[in-house]
């Protein structure tokens, strides 16, 4: 059995709301979120596969949950606007986890999807991380590039958020699992506001086992898939953006997508 538990915390940390149950959990929360409130999951079993949606109007997740407590700052003000705003709103939030199922942890899937990412994660895998997000707002922050969207006709605030490079010649995104995982296909979307927008022509995919390869790119709103030779790795690192000679100095990366299974 794995105890799981799913509260609401006040920025003096009372506890607002509580629920814990075997294998799976559900809080609903009758109260509009407050500034710095903060949803807490819990797992009495380190690295365990499990299934959340800690916001009803966003999607579940399958996550790999290496610790015992993983802390969701409740998003208000600018950090609002890469979500729609539809979530977390309200006087009535249902948040649920559970137990993924053999047949879920089995699966090829996306490896790189998770909507509940954010900066200070190192619990809840995967993780996007960057050396740059564009003047540091969340529009254009590397926890965008995973969180299934992928429009991407315009940019700014949601649905068009994206991860933004602020011109950095040396900018690179790096998503983690957590663990060993084998990839075999891995997706990009470009961010393509034409022609505010410029395009990478070439990058470069590093992998936690070593290996490395150069991708070409074309101008497209459309998804560009990159089959490869199944690897066994850790992470994998997109950098060495090389963009065209399109007048623009705005490339920008919608959704970054790695398909796989388990190890």
């Amino acid at each position: 059995m794995t105890n799981l538990s799913l509260e609401i915390q006040s920025a003096t940390g009372k506890v607002l709301a509580s629920h814990t149950d075997t294998n799976q959990v559900h809080l609903v929360y009758t109260q509009a979120y407050q500034p710095e409130d903060i949803i807490i999951l819990k797992c009495s079993k380190p690295n365990t596969y499990l299934i959340i949606q800690l916001e009803d109007s966003m999607g579940e997740a399958f996550i790999y949950f290496t610790g015992e407590e993983y802390q969701y700052p409740i998003p208000f003000a600018e950090k609002r606007s890469s979500y729609s705003p539809k979530s977390f709103t309200g006087e009535m939030h249902l948040l649920t986890a559970r137990l993924a199922t053999t047949e879920e942890i089995n699966a090829h899937r996306n490896l790189a999807y998770n909507p509940y990412d954010q900066h200070t994660n190192n619990v809840c895998y995967p993780h996007a991380s960057a050396n740059v997000e564009t003047r540091g707002e969340a529009v254009f922050a590397a926890r965008n590039a995973i969180n299934g969207n992928r429009a991407n006709h315009s940019h700014g605030e949601w649905p068009y958020e994206s991860w933004g490079i602020n011109q950095r010649a040396d900018a690179a995104i790096t998503i983690h699992f957590g663990r060993k995982v084998w990839i075999d296909q891995l997706v990009l979307t470009l961010r393509a506001d034409f022609p505010h927008d410029n395009y990478w022509e070439r990058v470069t995919l590093t992998y936690s086992d070593g290996s490395s390869e150069q991708v070409i790119l074309v101008k497209t709103h459309q998804p560009q898939i990159i089959s490869i030779q199944e690897k066994a790795v850790e992470w994998v690192t997109l950098s060495e953006l090389i963009q065209s000679d399109d007048p623009s100095p705005f490339p920008a990366l919608t959704q970054f997508e790695i398909y796989g299974r388990e190890a």
